[in-house]
């Protein structure tokens, strides 16, 4: 069972409908139990870093995430904000994140007259930057839908999956084991975040 967790923040439905798409059902749920029992799990989201991770506390799904990805191995995907509650925490906000891979999210920061806008928002081209399970069959160009005005800053370089160029590279997608994050939306980039997805729940 793919497990998609519900904790208030928005987007479990396109998320589903993209599974469905690659005919892979799934759960959105909010309950521990649920993701003790699930194959891999999905935490998507949109909005603010506190207010999210707040929301998992809340829910009790901290110390359950921690739980499956640490002593079950089950694989995990953050999506968005989703990705980016992985981290240790954010420029955003004030509380931690859930610690699961290195990093602090940061926000975007430009020269004067660069002409560029936060968010940075629309398609943009990402470079992978290992081999992974994850992007196989991927090939050419790659494109994904962005949305975001913050991004990860990696502590370990063999952490970051992609990386995309906006004013300067950042790090587009991350892994760690079992742990998966991308700070565009697959469930919103066509064929080319249907394929990741696909590769997510067949391949990992």
């Amino acid at each position: 069972m793919i497990a998609v967790i519900n904790y208030g923040m928005g987007n479990t439905g396109s998320i589903v409908n993209m599974l469905h798409k690659i005919g892979e059902e799934a759960m959105v749920t909010d309950r521990a139990d649920d993701l003790e029992e699930a194959s891999k799990i999905i935490l998507p989201g949109v909005g603010a870093f506190d207010h999210g991770i707040e929301n998992l506390y809340e829910k009790d799904l901290v110390s359950a995430i921690r739980k499956v990805t640490a002593e079950k191995g089950t694989p995990f995907l953050g999506i968005c904000l989703g990705m980016q509650l992985l981290g240790n925490g954010s420029e955003e906000g004030n509380a931690q994140g859930l610690g699961l891979i290195p990093f602090k999210s940061v926000r975007f920061g430009f020269n004067e007259g660069s002409g560029l806008k936060i968010p940075h928002m629309g398609w943009d081209v990402v470079k992978f930057e290992m081999e992974d399970k994850i992007l196989e069959g991927l090939e050419g160009i790659q494109r994904y839908y962005f949305v975001h005005s913050y991004h990860a800053v990696c502590e370990n370089p063999q952490n970051v999956l992609m990386t995309c160029d906006y004013g300067y590279q950042f790090a587009a997608a991350v892994k760690k084991n079992n742990i998966y994050g991308f700070q565009f939306h697959p469930e919103k980039s066509h064929k080319f975040g249907m394929k990741l997805l696909e590769n997510f729940v067949r391949r990992i």
